[in-house]
């Protein structure tokens, strides 16, 4: 279901206006596609908030305009806290379109009872979906993973009419012996996560002590 941002058209675009637009709870936007022209936009930095939190990539735009957008791109201030900006783009329910949806972690996988770490390298991928159907996140059961095995790009169950848009051979998750990093098949560019090693390595430092 699509987030619900309640719009204002905005007119004032200097930048000692846009800073007063902020503080009084308002995060100024911009409204594009569909070969129509851009709309400047004001929206309510609760609402925003929501929308980012929920993981809703889908918007249903009320008030002085009425549209479906997908929220493109956020602008953060450099602390990550604040949002100082949005970019959306106009789109309609059953049209495809190209975004990065993230990737999270379910179940305990068995091969750590075999010995083996997991390790969480694909965090994110990218897919072609109709707009109405992007997921919030798509969800991974590692539970019947064992040692030496693999979950990658191309076994995600995706939404109807969804694909991977990447290389379908990304490793996401993989159980790997310790020790074995280096021998590991990793994403390109990927930094894996090891899942368990921090706890482990601490413990053995506590125990040298």
């Amino acid at each position: 279901m699509a987030e619900v941002l309640n719009v204002t058209v905005r007119k004032d675009v200097g930048s000692g206006r846009i800073r007063r637009l902020r503080n009084s709870g308002q995060v100024p936007a911009i409204l594009y596609g569909h070969g129509e022209a851009n709309i400047n936009l004001q929206v309510p930095v609760r609402e925003v908030q929501t929308a980012i939190k929920h993981g809703g990539k889908l918007v249903s735009l009320k008030g002085e305009v009425s549209d479906s957008a997908l929220i493109r791109a956020v602008q953060w201030d450099v602390w990550g806290k604040d949002v100082l900006h949005l970019d959306l783009m106009r789109v309609s329910a059953s049209e495809l379109v190209t975004t990065t949806v993230s990737i999270e972690l379910r179940g305990t996988a068995v091969g750590t009872t075999e010995g083996g770490i997991v390790q969480f390298v694909l965090h994110e991928v990218e897919i072609e979906c109709p707009a109405l159907k992007i997921p919030e996140k798509i969800t991974v059961n590692i539970t019947g993973l064992r040692l030496g095995k693999a979950i990658h790009a191309s076994d995600l169950t995706l939404p109807e009419g969804a694909k991977i848009t990447g290389h379908g051979e990304l490793v996401v998750v993989q159980c790997i012996a310790p020790h074995a990093d280096d021998e590991a098949v990793t994403g390109e560019g990927a930094e894996p996560e090891v899942i368990g090693k921090k706890e482990k390595d601490e413990a053995e430092a506590e125990a040298k002590k």
